[in-house]
Parts: structure tokens; sequence; C-alpha cells
């Protein structure tokens, strides 16, 4: 069981990270019939965290064409994907972004080969809220990033989506256990973030 991590109203700056809501990652079957609950899920979340004066950055995965941003296993198989400016690039049609600022990455975890680091901390942040895809790959990533950095987390668990439902489970109890980082419905992080320990 995760240890208490103290709300935002204890003293804590808290930022929600969306980690890539695009359609890259919602063309497979398993993910494309989780579009609409988990656009509206995070819509939801990132209305209250903004309401309550918190940080929101939506982070997205994309490459170049040239093959100078691909992962290993992507260079093996030759097939690139998400490339910039594409449609599958994009972020999920009906997820509010546009208030809210933008970084992007090449590899699973928000916080490797990017500015995360210094943005959190110009910021102010020591607490952060994870939402998005794949909960097992981008999501796990960089919970166990924000670990390494000391920052507390709390994973959103019905704003954050993968086609493999047991990977998903097993990262998250792995999450749990190891970092004492809390898994939270978006009622709890909601509940949470008004001050009130979930």
């Amino acid at each position: 069981m995760s240890q208490p991590v103290s709300s935002p109203a204890n003293g804590r700056t808290c930022a929600v990270l969306v980690v890539d809501l695009q359609n890259a990652y919602f063309e497979a079957p398993p993910l494309k019939e989780q579009r609409s609950a988990i656009t509206a899920a995070c819509n939801r979340l990132t209305a209250e965290a903004a309401r309550r004066g918190h940080r929101i950055l939506f982070i997205g995965t994309t490459h170049e064409r040239d093959k100078s941003t691909w992962t290993l296993n992507m260079l093996e198989e030759n097939q690139g994907f998400a490339f910039r400016g594409s449609e599958q690039a994009g972020w999920l049609e009906g997820l509010d972004t546009s208030r809210f600022p933008e970084l992007w990455k090449t590899r699973d975890s928000a916080f490797f080969g990017t500015d995360l680091y210094l943005r959190l901390k110009n910021w102010n942040v020591d607490s952060l809220i994870l939402a998005g895809v794949d909960t097992e790959n981008c999501i796990a990533q960089t919970a166990a990033d924000a670990f390494a950095h000391n920052f507390d987390v709390v994973i959103a668990s019905d704003v954050v989506a993968s086609p493999d439902p047991q990977a998903a489970e097993a990262a998250l109890a792995w999450l749990e256990k190891s970092y004492r980082q809390k898994v939270l419905d978006l009622a709890d992080v909601e509940t949470w973030l008004s001050g009130d320990e979930a």
C-alpha cells in the first residue's frame, strides 16, 4: 500500500502531466475503444487542476522522418510513427489543450532528453499527477524518473490507459510498492486536489 502523499493544500505545488494522448496511440482497437472516456476524464482533470491554480503540461511524442530520433525497435523494424506535423502526432479530438503549454519527447520517459525537470523546478512543483498512455510504458517510465528526481507522484487510474490491462495493473502495483506512489481514481484525485487526503 502506498504511503500518504500530502495534498496541494498542505503546502504542495502540483503539476498535471498529460502524456501521449495522441492519435498514433489510439489506432489499435484496445485503446480506440477507450478514446472518448479518457478524453472526457482528462478534460475533467485538467479543468479542476487549472481551476485550483495548478500547472498543466501536455507531453507528446514526435519523431523525424530521417530516423534521427528513432528508437532501437523502430530502427530494427524500419517503421517510424508520430512524425512531426502529422495527423498521428496530433492530440486526440476533443482534448482541451489550447490553454496549456506543450513539451515534446522521443522516448518513453518525459524526463529523457527534455527540459521537463527545469520547467517543474521553475514552477516550484514538488508533486505530480500523471495521466495518459501507455500505463506500463510512458506513464511507468515517467513515474520512475519522477521518483529519481524526488517528486511525489499520484497516478490518476481512470485517466491512464493501456492495450494490455494485465501489464498495466502490474505496473501500477510495482509503482505503488517500490516507489510509494499513489494510484487514485479521478474522484479521489479531485478530493486530493481540494486539500483532503484521499
